[in-house]
């Protein structure tokens, strides 16, 4: 109980500090006029939480497909025998570009340079493209993950599904994948919360997400407080997920050093 005191009154007076250092500063009165107007913040909310909904709903497809192709990059790229280096090479050269290309490059390529092709007869909205930019992009980072998670198992495992007759396929599918999951979530876990900020740059291509209804709304209020606002609300989604990441995390500690933490 001491302990808890101690920590909530240095928690109090730390706050209190930079509290009163913020209000001290010349120019406190004008960045609050222009950065946390509640009645523009009020307004703006409507258009803002919409565009929101947006980035939902591309967080939600781009999650469920990156964890499909990043786990079919790493299955190619830890097979073994000759006759699999065309598909290792494939899923290297894969991880590698898009590991290397900054995520916005990849957004205009896409966005802008597949329309231009002029493949297909129909016009896809921006948040298509911008989620198939994302899905190539975290794929290939999400792909390494599983991949160090794979080569992680003891080699001992497999040869035991293989000596109980499995196949390579079902001994990827009961055995290894399994376990590389659970060693990697936590690291899953934070490129995903990385994902949740990064679905705000869908916006470049012009879909009106939070970022841009955010940009259409201080044009119109003159007032920066719609992207306060935004930032308010991927803040408020990453949250949830940032606690759980470091709750799993030390449960896997707790379970790994079965003594404590050193």
């Amino acid at each position: 109980m001491r302990s808890v005191l101690i920590s909530i009154a240095s928690t109090i007076v730390l706050a209190a500090l930079v509290w009163i250092l913020l209000l001290s500063t010349p120019g406190w009165a004008r960045v609050q006029e222009s950065f946390f107007d509640g009645e523009v913040l009020l307004a703006a909310l409507p258009r803002v939480w919409s565009g929101f909904l947006l980035n939902l709903r591309v967080l939600g497809v781009t999650i469920v497909l990156v964890l499909v192709i990043a786990l079919l990059l790493a299955t190619l790229r830890t097979l073994r025998g000759p006759v699999w280096l065309p598909l290792r090479a494939l899923a290297t050269v894969y991880t590698d570009v898009f590991r290397g290309t900054p995520l916005i490059i990849v957004l205009y390529l896409v966005g802008f340079g597949i329309p231009g092709l002029e493949l297909i007869p129909v016009r896809l909205p921006y948040e298509f493209w911008g989620t198939i930019a994302l899905t190539l992009t975290y794929s290939a980072y999400v792909s390494e993950v599983f991949r160090a998670g794979i080569e992680a198992v003891h080699p001992s495992q497999r040869q035991a599904a293989r000596s109980l007759g499995l196949t390579h396929a079902k001994t990827m599918r009961l055995v290894v994948v399994p376990q590389a999951v659970r060693k990697v979530t936590p690291a899953l876990m934070n490129d995903f919360v990385a994902l949740q900020k990064d679905v705000g740059l869908v916006s470049v291509l012009g879909a009106v997400d939070a970022v841009r209804a955010a940009q259409i709304e201080t044009a119109a209020f003159f007032n920066f407080t719609p992207y306060v606002l935004a930032g308010l609300l991927f803040i408020v989604l990453a949250i949830p997920t940032i606690r759980f990441t470091d709750w799993y995390a030390a449960r896997v500690r707790r379970r790994e050093q079965i003594g404590g933490i050193v």
